[in-house]
C-alpha cells in the first residue's frame, strides 16, 4: 500500500508539472489514447479508428514543433483544432511494417493493434497518421478530429497496477521513464520479476553511453500475474496462458520473440505515465524483439539475456538499425538505394551527409575496407541492415551487430545520448 501510495503522489505531481511547464495553455495534465489498427497486405494499408479514451495522466514529455518526428516508418500528427498548429508528434516502427515485406503479405490482409498518445487539449483537435511511400516521403493515410465532448470517449476511472519502483530520479516531466511489464511470471514469480528488472536495468546503465545518464531514467516494474509461466512457442506446439499472448516463431523466426496483443498492454498502463515499454518474458531460450516507438521485449533467463535487452532496446528507444548482414538473397527488401535510410547507423550513400560523415577521420577511404587496418575507426563499411551490398555501417563491429563487439560504436553512442538528451533534463 505505501509503493501504491508513494507511485500515485509521484505521478500526481509530474503531469501537474508537465502542465505547467508547456508553453501551450490548452494543454491538460491528462492525456488521450486514441485506438486504431493498420489493416492491410504488401501493396496496400488502411487505418480503422477502434476508440478513444482519457486518460488521467500523461507521461511522454514535452513536444518541440522544431523537433519535428523524422524518425520511424509511421508516425501520428496532433493539430490544435482552434489555431491549426501542430502540438505533438511521435514517430514509430511498428511489427506491421515487417509483416508486409513477408511472402504471406502477397497472399492475405492481416491487422495489428496499435495506439497514440498524447497530451489532451482543452478543444477539438486533428490527428493524421501517415506512412512512408515508395520514395521514402511521408504520405497521409488517414485524418480524424477528436472532438473533446464526444460522450463515446471512454472516461473511466483507471487504477494504477501493481508497481515496484525500482530506480527513481526526479519529477517524471523531466525523466525518462522506462515500464517494466511481466509476461510469463505467475503470481508467485512476481518477487523474480522485479529481481529481474533490476538485473538487466544494471546491465544497460553498465553500458557506454547509458552509464553517464543514469540521473535522467526513472524504472518501474510493473507486476502482471500470468495464467501460466514462460511463453508460445508455436513450432513446438507449446502454448502458454500469460497475460500478454507473447510468441517465439515471429515471421518464420525461431528466435524472433514478440507480442500483438498492444491493446491489453495499454490497458495495464492506463492508470500511468510512461515514456517506453518493456516486456520481460519469464524463459531460459534466446529471444526478443525491438520496435522503435513501440517496444522491446527479451527473455531474462538465457545466459545473453542482458546483451538481447540492450541490443532491442537500441531498436526501441533510438531507432538504431541492424548491422548485420546475410550473403544469401531475399533480405534486399528492407533499404532500397534510392533513398536514405532513417535509421542513424546504417546508409545507402544517397544522402551521406546527414549521417556520419563528420565522424570519420581525414584519410579514411569511403568505402572504408573491412581489414585490420580500420578495425577500431569510424568508417564507412559496406553490409548493414541484413544486406551484404548496398547498405553501409560505420564500425566493424558494435552491439548491434553482434555481442562479440562488447560495446555500442561511436555513432551509435551519439545516436542514443541524443535521444537521452532530448527527452529528459
Amino acid at each position: 500500500m505505501r509503493l501504491f501510495l508513494i507511485f500515485t503522489l509521484l505521478f500526481f505531481i509530474s503531469v501537474l508539472s508537465l502542465a505547467g511547464e508547456n508553453s501551450d495553455t490548452s494543454l491538460c495534465a491528462e492525456a488521450i489514447r486514441y485506438d486504431f489498427e493498420l489493416i492491410g497486405n504488401k501493396s496496400s494499408v488502411q487505418v480503422i479508428h477502434a476508440q478513444t479514451k482519457f486518460l488521467p495522466s500523461w507521461g511522454g514529455g514535452v513536444f518541440k514543433p522544431e523537433q519535428p518526428a523524422t524518425m520511424g516508418n509511421y508516425r501520428y500528427s496532433v493539430y490544435n483544432c482552434e489555431t491549426g498548429e501542430l502540438f505533438y508528434q511521435k514517430g514509430f516502427s511498428p511489427l506491421f511494417y515487417e509483416w508486409r515485406l513477408t511472402a504471406e503479405a502477397n497472399n492475405r490482409y492481416r491487422s495489428y493493434e496499435h495506439s497514440a498518445h498524447f497530451p489532451r487539449l482543452a478543444n477539438n483537435v486533428k490527428i493524421e497518421i501517415q506512412n512512408r511511400d515508395s520514395l521514402n516521403q511521408w504520405n497521409t493515410l488517414f485524418a480524424d478530429t477528436v472532438f473533446i465532448a464526444d460522450n463515446r470517449i471512454l472516461d473511466e476511472k483507471y487504477v494504477v497496477p501493481d508497481i515496484d519502483t525500482v530506480m527513481y530520479s526526479g519529477n517524471s516531466s523531466k525523466k525518462i521513464d522506462l515500464v517494466f511489464l511481466s509476461e510469463g511470471y505467475t503470481r508467485d514469480q512476481l518477487p523474480k520479476f522485479v529481481s529481474d528488472v533490476k538485473r538487466l536495468a544494471d546491465s544497460l546503465f553498465e553500458a557506454a553511453p547509458y552509464c553517464n545518464f543514469k540521473n535522467r531514467f526513472n524504472i518501474f516494474a510493473v507486476k502482471v500475474p500470468s495464467a501460466e509461466s514462460g511463453c508460445d512457442m508455436p513450432t513446438k506446439d507449446e502454448y502458454r496462458n500469460t497475460a500478454f499472448d507473447s510468441h517465439y516463431n515471429t515471421f518464420g523466426s525461431y528466435r524472433y520473440l514478440t507480442t500483438s496483443a498492444m491493446k491489453d498492454i495499454y490497458d495495464v498502463l492506463d492508470g500511468i505515465g510512461w515514456d517506453h515499454i518493456v516486456l520481460l518474458v519469464n524463459t531460459d531460450r534466446y529471444g526478443g524483439g525491438g520496435f522503435y516507438n513501440f517496444y522491446s521485449i527479451c527473455t531474462v533467463d538465457n545466459e545473453k539475456s542482458p546483451f538481447v535487452f540492450i541490443h532491442e532496446f537500441g531498436h526501441a528507444f533510438a531507432g538504431l538499425a541492424d548491422e548485420y548482414y546475410y550473403s544469401e538473397p531475399g533480405n534486399d527488401d528492407f533499404y532500397s538505394p534510392e533513398w536514405e535510410p532513417w535509421e542513424p547507423n546504417i546508409s545507402t550513400l544517397h544522402d551521406f551527409d546527414k549521417k556520419w560523415k563528420t565522424m570519420i577521420e581525414p584519410g579514411i577511404p569511403v568505402p572504408t575496407s573491412r581489414d585490420s587496418t580500420y578495425i577500431d575507426k569510424v568508417g564507412v563499411f559496406e553490409g548493414g541492415g541484413y544486406q551484404e551490398k548496398g547498405v553501409y555501417s560505420p564500425f566493424q563491429t558494435c552491439w548491434m551487430k553482434e555481442q562479440a563487439a562488447g560495446k555500442f560504436c561511436p555513432v551509435c553512442q551519439k545516436a542514443i545520448e541524443e535521444v537521452i538528451l532530448k527527452q529528459s533534463k
